[in-house]
């Protein structure tokens, strides 16, 4: 019912800030709480931030609260990560999530899934 493609992923200096972006198709976007969860090699998925369906209400992992901002623009159908402060860990594969329709931060309980995008943070 949903198809995801983030954007926005590259190479950033320690310090240094970047925007991810998640575009969902449909006309039920709305509808679906969405997460960002990332994935470094040889490691498991982890939850990283989550926006309710219309705004109200976010969650963001410990490793990354203060410095990740998560956003969305139902207008848009987009959904949006703020990374500043980077830091070398936060290297990793970053996916978007949609799950209809409360937010949670368990990666199963997500319904549809990204393709993702590579982040690398330079020391």
């Amino acid at each position: 019912q949903v198809q995801l493609v983030e954007s926005g992923g590259g190479l950033v200096q320690a310090g240094g800030s970047l925007r991810l972006s998640c575009v969902g198709s449909g006309r039920t976007f709305g509808m679906y709480a969405m997460g960002w969860f990332r994935q470094a090699p040889g490691k498991e998925r982890e939850f990283v931030a989550a926006v309710s369906r219309s705004a109200g209400n976010t969650r963001y992992a410990d490793s990354v609260k203060g410095r990740f901002t998560i956003s969305r623009d139902n207008a848009k159908n987009t959904v949006y990560l703020q990374m500043s402060s980077a830091k070398p860990e936060d290297t990793a594969v970053y996916y978007c999530a949609a799950k209809f329709t409360a937010l949670t931060h368990i990666p199963l309980e997500y319904d549809y899934w990204g393709q993702g995008t590579q982040v690398t943070v330079s020391s």
